[in-house]
């Protein structure tokens, strides 16, 4: 598999402009999250695939769901250890955040016996809905950015997310992620996920694009405060920081309520 390709650049976008802000006052995180939906729909409308998976600028459908192939057979099927714990996927029920147009939500229903997958743009669940047609066991909702009341009381047994938590400016966010995560995933399961690791970036705060970075520290104190064991991590200072997050018991996995 090749290397991953590096964040570009959204160059041919219509960022749409935020209200005034200054680092002394932080854009509100409900016109963050709006920003967030309206740009994300613009990018699906304009060009889905490029954006969910920027080594090309077109994909045929062979090439664009075999990628996500690979990224489920590197990042998930050689984990199974972690990922499964002795039960059998296809009695599993996972949940994916940040599906887009569903390259990733396919190869996981080809493993898993239900996928549940989110995404902030209606019109990346369009075309994901439209994609998945094929597999009933597989089923998408546009959720609100920020959390995943959409799905109610499910309860998971596997969470993952790949090239999403990379694009969310506001540690606010991915902390509410978490701890909607820690909500619906089973004790001991696991929330394999992946965050911008690169530190030193010149990001504004309302950058819909470039996401907030962590630093292993930062990751490790968001997994305490969020009911959650960062076990492994990998790639800490990169693009691709990986995270493995195992939800802690009940008795002491209580998130913070301020985190």
């Amino acid at each position: 598999m090749p290397d991953p390709e590096p964040l570009p650049e959204p160059s041919t976008v219509a960022i749409l402009e935020p209200a005034p802000d200054t680092p002394d006052t932080p854009i509100d995180p409900a016109a963050l999250v709006a920003k967030m939906r309206q740009e994300w729909d613009h990018r699906a409308r304009e060009n889905a695939r490029h954006y969910v998976a920027t080594a090309h600028t077109e994909w045929n459908d062979e090439e664009y769901y075999d990628s996500g192939r690979l990224n489920v057979f590197h990042e998930v099927l050689t984990d199974l250890g972690n990922v499964c714990q002795g039960k059998s996927a296809k009695e599993m029920t996972v949940l994916e955040i940040g599906c887009g147009s569903g390259r990733i939500t396919r190869a996981l229903s080809e493993v898993f016996g239900q996928v549940y997958a989110v995404d902030i743009s209606g019109e990346m669940i369009r075309q994901a809905t439209e994609a998945l047609q094929d597999r009933p066991n597989a089923q998408v909702f546009q959720n609100s950015g920020s959390d995943l009341q959409v799905l109610g009381d499910i309860q998971v047994d596997f969470a993952f997310s790949y090239i999403v938590f990379q694009h969310i400016p506001s540690r606010e966010i991915i902390h509410s992620y978490m701890r909607e995560v820690h909500r619906l995933l089973r004790p001991g399961g696991l929330f394999k996920f992946q965050v911008q690791g690169g530190d030193g970036m010149d990001m504004a705060p309302e950058d819909t694009w470039l996401g907030v970075p962590f630093s292993d520290a930062d990751a490790v104190a968001m997994a305490e405060a969020c009911g959650f064991e960062a076990r492994y991590r990998l790639g800490a200072g990169t693009q691709y920081f990986w995270l493995w997050f195992f939800r802690r018991p009940a008795a002491d996995a209580t998130p913070s309520p301020a985190s």
